[in-house]
């Protein structure tokens, strides 16, 4: 229990053991606000995010979260500051960086096959191997008999497991994920969470992932930020010392998982905005 506990140590910023897969060094973002004066977004923010590492952002709304997504994406620029991926200075969108965004995205006029086929394409898996690839996938996700089907015909979570298997055929290094189960209902979200948390343990790739759900931050992360705003601020980091392997459901019957889990809303409950 001691170990697991061993929650507020760390300080905003601080760097994580293993050597960096991404580097947020005092990034701040504006936007031009109604009368024309900068509406600050985020406010020198600093983070360290470890190679394997699995890392959650929770905070209220309007913290700056999924912007910080965004600028790590490179599909926004930040104001002040720099990102640095792989030691490389983000100044557009990076390769081996795949986005899951809240929202599906799926090909409507695609079926789940055709769709994971796009990021096979993108990433240039030769013709010939693709086919095995889908099917490989399909498999992981328990969508095989759904290959052939569009998205308008699946439920949001089978909708959901084709766009984390689109996601997984990019074959990225980086995972952005900002509030992807989000709309799932509880036991789907359930689902989803072990899935993902099955493909990381065998994949061990960083992840950022943004919730607002404080169990599912905790269930899944090796460490959990905590923002605040706006403007974004990081207020305060959680190392998560619960085991791994970590099945997504059991442990949440730890009491160390209670503890941390209360510990982070009533610092959460302290949290401006």
């Amino acid at each position: 229990m001691r170990a697991a506990l061993e929650h507020a140590a760390t300080a905003p910023g601080a760097q994580a053991e293993r050597p960096a897969k991404v580097r947020v060094e005092g990034v701040s973002k504006a936007y031009p606000g109604p009368d024309g004066q900068a509406v600050t977004v985020l406010d020198a923010v600093s983070l360290a995010v470890a190679d394997g590492e699995f890392l959650s952002l929770v905070g209220p709304s309007g913290c700056g979260k999924s912007t910080l997504l965004r600028l790590i994406s490179g599909l926004a620029p930040a104001t002040g500051g720099r990102i640095v991926i792989d030691g490389r200075t983000v100044t557009g969108p990076p390769p081996g960086v795949g986005f899951m965004f809240q929202r599906d995205t799926l090909l409507p006029w695609a079926t789940v096959g055709q769709n994971i086929a796009v990021a096979l394409e993108l990433n240039g898996t030769p013709h010939a191997a693709r086919a095995a690839r889908i099917a490989e996938l399909l498999q992981l996700l328990g969508l095989a008999r759904y290959e052939h089907y569009r998205p308008s015909a699946l439920s949001g979570g089978m909708r959901q497991r084709a766009a984390l298997g689109r996601l997984l055929a990019y074959g990225p290094d980086l995972y952005l994920l900002d509030e992807p189960f989000g709309a799932l209902d509880a036991m789907t979200k359930m689902s989803m969470g072990r899935e993902l948390l099955r493909i990381w343990s065998r994949d061990a790739k960083s992840v950022v992932f943004v919730t607002h759900d404080i169990e599912e931050a905790v269930g899944l992360s090796d460490r959990v930020v905590v923002m605040e705003g706006p403007p974004g601020r990081i207020k305060r980091e959680y190392r998560i010392g619960l085991p791994r392997p970590r099945d997504f459901r059991e442990v949440r019957l730890l009491p160390e998982f209670r503890q941390l889990c209360e510990i982070i809303w009533q610092d959460l409950g302290q949290t401006p905005g």
